[in-house]
């Protein structure tokens, strides 16, 4: 048999229960945004991911000719490597055989 102190306290329990779920039912309706907003968001959304891709298109294209300038700059570093090298080993040699 339950005593009258053991009620009150189980009617205690419930209510402060009951209370978390009220007050946690208040503040998703107080930080929810209207429906307008939220179509005006995914609008938003959408266009700045419109305008992410089309960002991250062109810089990939920036990207790209930028890594074939590299190339022809590199490949035109490597010809005039091996042209000054020939020229470096024609001066060596005139150089030897004035000296002897």
């Amino acid at each position: 048999m339950c005593t009258n102190s053991s009620k009150w306290s189980l009617r205690r329990r419930q209510l402060k229960h009951r209370n978390l779920r009220v007050l946690a039912l208040s503040r998703k309706r107080r930080t929810r945004r209207p429906p307008k907003e939220e179509k005006e968001t995914k609008r938003w959304l959408v266009g700045a991911k419109e305008e992410m891709e089309m960002k991250n298109l062109r810089l990939y294209m920036e990207n790209q000719s930028i890594m074939e300038a590299n190339e022809r700059l590199r490949q035109r570093a490597l010809f005039l490597h091996r042209e000054n090298r020939a020229l470096l080993i024609q001066l060596q040699s005139k150089f030897t055989r004035q000296a002897s």
